[in-house]
């Protein structure tokens, strides 16, 4: 495999966005798993799931809900799929408990990738397409970190650091010399989530926390993530700086590289591979993207 391919992930859904602008946000399992299809189509090798409520289009815990988007996921492609860890405000401001989070490992059947931020999020991006308001907080606390982070090492998942503040690594670390993971590792990689309300979208933070990251992590893969008209300026200069990975989709921004609302995720996956190969990047497959991850 040429070395540095670049994997696409796209996270077509997220926990509380919805329709906006003319872009259509998938929501049922059948929705969700079309659209998955066709970003596959369009370049992306991972797909992010979050699950919807039936009946209120809300976050949902629902392990069967994550079982039948992954089902039915694989059976229309062949793309990896990860699961979120956050789910998503599920009705009446209330976040799921630490149990319900766990309860995602436990899948029937299971995720490809696993993803957990290595510290608590204040999420704040007012005036974008987000539908996050600008005081949701995002808990991780030590304690839960340490029982998710084992928890997805014994089921033996790849796994995926959100990067939302330098201060992310520096908790990391500690757990690593805790010994609840490897910190040299090939297992899990580093995602630096730019503009979410902790790290702002500029090149200098993306500098520095790419190569603090390296120099704590050295084995690490790492990936960028931007939100809202941020996303496309800082995944291509995330792309030039030799990212392994980069996402988009509608849970975190809509815009295509001209501003202008896509309708459909895989606009946004298709705009991003123009880009990577415009970069002179090549663009990951599936079984690419298997053996980025260890899964070949």
């Amino acid at each position: 495999m040429t070395p540095n391919k670049l994997v696409i992930l796209v996270a077509p859904t997220g926990g509380n966005a919805m329709d906006r602008e003319g872009a259509i946000v998938p929501l049922s399992p059948a929705d969700i798993a079309a659209e998955a299809a066709l970003c596959r189509e369009a370049g992306a090798s991972v797909v992010h799931i979050h699950a919807r409520d039936p009946v209120s289009r809300q976050a949902s815990a629902d392990p069967a809900i994550f079982g039948d988007i992954i089902r039915r996921i694989r059976s229309q492609s062949d793309m990896l799929i990860q699961t979120t860890t956050g789910i998503g405000i599920t009705g009446a401001e209330v976040r799921p408990g630490v149990d319900e989070r766990l309860g995602l490992l436990a899948i029937d059947p299971p995720q490809d990738l696993a993803t957990i931020p290595p510290g608590s999020w204040d999420i704040w991006r007012p005036g974008g397409s987000s539908a996050y308001k600008a005081d949701a907080t995002y808990h991780n606390t030590p304690a839960f970190l340490r029982r998710n982070i084992a928890a997805i090492v014994a089921r033996g998942l790849p796994w995926e650091m959100e990067i939302a503040d330098t201060g992310f690594l520096n908790n990391a670390l500690r757990l690593a010399e805790e010994g609840i993971f490897d910190r040299h590792s090939t297992r899990f990689w580093l995602d630096y989530c730019m503009g979410f309300g902790a790290m702002p979208a500029t090149a200098r933070h993306l500098v520095f926390a790419q190569e603090e990251g390296r120099r704590l992590f050295p084995q690490a893969r790492w990936a960028v993530l931007a939100t809202d008209r941020d996303q496309f300026p800082m995944n291509t200069l995330g792309m030039a700086m030799g990212c392994d990975i980069v996402r988009v989709g509608f849970e975190d921004n809509i815009y295509l590289p001209d501003g202008k609302p896509a309708r459909h995720n895989h606009e946004l996956v298709h705009a991003t591979a123009q880009i990577a190969r415009a970069l002179g990047r090549e663009v990951a497959s599936v079984e690419d993207a298997r053996e980025i991850f260890g899964l070949a």
